[in-house]
């Protein structure tokens, strides 16, 4: 991490290695916004323009995946690593339709294509199947990891027993997952074991679908066909108990004079077991008040009274798995 990177970075955050890359800070950028078009324009300009952001801010570990906007996200990335390969950590993930190593393989030649680079240095399952056998997919990463493709191998969305049986073939070196103030059930197995076996945690919807950033009312009047329909927080009968939570949130950011959102990412930075937090931004502007979260003192009191309100919160958010109650 550099002198500009770090400068103006509160010291409590540390940097974080992931695999065999330098140091690095723990704010990575990426995520599924790419997901909503899969044909270049204007939203091209306005994403790369927040990847450049993100870089100029000091991040380099960026987030993507070959499911995102039929694989033009990657496209995306590719463009914007072109000259710069070496200082830039580049996660992208995949979930071929056939659990074979074949498939995986095949999937991960398409990423490299796409991002029009000869190795990736994170490569994740991006979800397990239902009843199959995940080891052939762990199979594809080790035998890519030996041919240089890729040079950590990562995990998502996995449960510990699916876990433990991709370890009988390879080694995860990452596991991505869902974790929030209104999602904390990976803190009861997946966080204890990966931090017992070295396995670096990431993770993903960091600002709870932008709930974590306090811009919704009573009611999250989202539009018709808006993905943020299927996430289990907005769900009707849990809404109520979330909405009033984050208005306690925002009481204690109020107090600070700082967004919720840099609250709610330094929190999750400050869990134990967590190793890096992607965020994601659709403009230059989201992603440099992503950046700023980083930025400043924090309280540890802080930390724990924000702790209490996410305890009452999750009490009325079930365990369906994950965060979409999605189970392929």
């Amino acid at each position: 991490m550099t002198d500009t990177a770090s400068a103006g970075i509160d010291p409590s955050i540390r940097p974080v290695t992931i695999g065999t890359f330098p140091p690095q800070l723990p704010l990575a950028f990426g995520g599924s916004w790419f997901i909503a078009y899969s044909a270049p324009g204007e939203e091209d300009v306005r994403l790369r323009g927040a990847i450049d952001a993100a870089y100029e801010s000091g991040v380099r570990h960026f987030d993507t995946a070959g499911g995102y906007g039929n694989g033009h996200s990657e496209e995306i990335y590719g463009a914007f690593i072109a000259g710069r390969r070496s200082e830039i950590f580049l996660a992208s993930k995949a979930n071929p339709a056939e659990a074979t190593a074949a498939a995986m393989a095949a999937e991960i030649d398409a990423s490299l294509r796409r991002l029009k680079t000869d190795y990736i240095d994170l490569y994740y399952i991006h979800w397990p199947k239902s009843g199959a056998d995940m080891r052939p997919r762990m199979e594809a990463l080790e035998a890519a990891r030996r041919a240089g493709k890729i040079r950590a191998a990562g995990v998502s969305n996995f449960s510990v027993e699916q876990m433990r049986q991709v370890q009988e073939v390879g080694r995860i070196d990452a596991h991505q997952l869902g974790y929030n103030l209104l999602w904390r059930y990976a803190e009861d197995d997946l966080i204890p074991f990966c931090v017992a076996h070295g396995i670096a945690v990431v993770t993903y919807s960091s600002l709870a679908h932008g709930i974590l950033t306090g811009k919704f009312g009573r009611k999250p009047d989202l539009a018709p066909g808006d993905q943020r329909h299927r996430i289990l927080p907005f769900r009707a009968d849990i809404w109520p108990h979330v909405h009033a939570g984050v208005e306690r949130l925002k009481a204690i950011a109020a107090e600070l004079d700082r967004p919720l959102m840099h609250l709610a990412i330094r929190w999750n930075l400050a869990r134990p077991g967590i190793t890096s937090v992607v965020v994601g931004a659709r403009t230059r502007a989201q992603s440099e008040a992503n950046a700023a979260a980083l930025s400043g003192a924090i309280p540890s009191s802080v930390f724990e009274r924000m702790t209490a309100i996410s305890d009452e919160i999750v009490r009325h958010v079930p365990n369906e798995g994950n965060l979409f109650n999605h189970h392929p």
